[in-house]
């Protein structure tokens, strides 16, 4: 019975991994990241799950412990912000890009790199393919860390990783 078990997890994990997660590029002052999953439900179906981190942002990565306090403002200035109960926030992000059904860009340093002089561009690209959606999410990060940029590249790209993977399970079960 464990070892079923076991299989039944692995083929959890397989079906909402991202299909391709990769660091692309790494230097002492910045990294890019990049993951790429299909998702079965339209462009607009995604984008509208997608801008509802509530839904989907894992809270072990987060401030607050609880995605529900996260959200975004998916027009042009608007906040990736998460609210700290009981009076505090924090902007993760703030939207460059908001384009319904296709891409969202948002500006900002995540996680522990908010605390240094590091900027940071998060893109989802959506694209049609098949019945479904390819969504391309990149981070691109520039600037000073101290010890270097290079050590946050796989780090960063698991916990992205990880939030590709959850937006999907979470847009795959809703079609169920």
């Amino acid at each position: 019975m464990r070892i079923i078990g076991w299989i039944l997890a692995l083929v959890g994990l397989v079906a909402v991994a991202p299909a391709l997660a990769e660091v692309k590029h790494v230097s002492e002052g910045g990294f890019e990241v990049a993951s790429t999953a299909v998702v079965t439900a339209p462009p607009s179906a995604v984008y509208a799950t997608l801008i509802m981190p509530s839904r989907w942002w894992s809270a072990a990565h987060s401030y607050s412990g609880d995605a529900r306090n996260m959200a975004i403002d998916a027009r042009a200035g608007g906040c990736f912000c998460e609210v700290l109960p009981p009076d505090g926030a924090v902007e993760h992000g703030r939207v460059i890009f908001a384009q319904p059904g296709k891409m969202l860009r948002i500006d900002g340093a995540l996680g522990p790199l908010q605390a240094m002089a590091t900027v940071g561009r998060l893109t989802f690209m959506l694209e049609p393919e098949g019945t479904g959606t390819k969504v391309t999410m990149t981070y691109v990060v520039g600037g000073y860390t101290s010890g270097g940029a290079s050590q946050f590249a796989a780090p960063v790209d698991q916990v992205l990783g990880e939030q590709l993977a959850s937006l999907k399970a979470a847009i795959d079960a809703q079609r169920q």
